[in-house]
């Protein structure tokens, strides 16, 4: 065996159907395209979403929903994350910066403080928005809250 003679696999390689090429070929006249209609001819392409005529899904079904313009939109740090951070880093004061140097939140996030968990370490939180549970459990631990 030598370079001259390698071959493909047997039924590694198929020869291309050549249509078009007159009809000794079998394959001439129409092309495989089969008679008249839209996808015989040259430079036809479906749209996105067509079902042959028939009433398209996306607008047999009915439209519903709505997103307020002015929503403003929070990530969530609870009071057990909180607690962690306090813990484990020592901090007394917890700011957005702080969370996002622990990689809780980008910086460009605005955050809200939420209940979950227990809070032990007497803390001040700087945020955005803080819940009723989380407010209360910060200042009954002896910590205090700002709004930004």
């Amino acid at each position: 065996m030598n370079l001259s003679n390698l071959k493909p696999a047997k039924g590694a390689t198929k020869t291309r159907k050549r249509i078009g090429r007159g009809p000794g070929s079998g394959k001439g006249g129409t092309s495989t395209r089969g008679h008249k209609g839209q996808k015989s001819r040259s430079g036809y392409a479906r749209k996105v979403g067509f079902e042959g005529g028939q009433m398209p899904l996306q607008r047999r079904v009915p439209k519903f929903g709505f997103k307020s313009h002015n929503r403003v939109e929070y990530k969530a740090v609870n009071l057990d994350t909180l607690q962690e951070l306090a813990a484990t880093k020592e901090i007394v004061k917890i700011t957005p910066e702080v969370l996002a140097d622990a990689g809780l939140v980008a910086r460009k996030h605005l955050v809200k403080i939420l209940g979950r968990g227990s809070l032990n370490a007497k803390i001040d939180v700087e945020a955005h928005a803080f819940s009723k549970s989380a407010e209360e459990a910060i200042t009954s631990a002896g910590g205090t809250i700002v709004k930004l």
